[in-house]
């Protein structure tokens, strides 16, 4: 099992990409929902990405 602080370190940066997701969907008809959707992904991806190659590395 994982620490909580590791744990707590995964879930802020998947939580704040989904908030964008949602956000950056209800205005995709603007530029800054477009970009908002593009940073939520990036968030997310970057973190799942993050955390696979972390297991690798062990």
């Amino acid at each position: 099992m994982i620490p909580m602080s590791a744990f707590h370190a995964m879930l802020i940066p998947i939580l704040t990409g989904m908030i964008l997701l949602a956000v950056g969907f209800n205005f995709r008809d603007k530029n800054l929902g477009v970009f908002g959707m593009w940073v939520g992904m990036l968030l997310i991806l970057g973190t799942i990405v993050y955390r696979i190659l972390a297991k690798l590395a062990e």
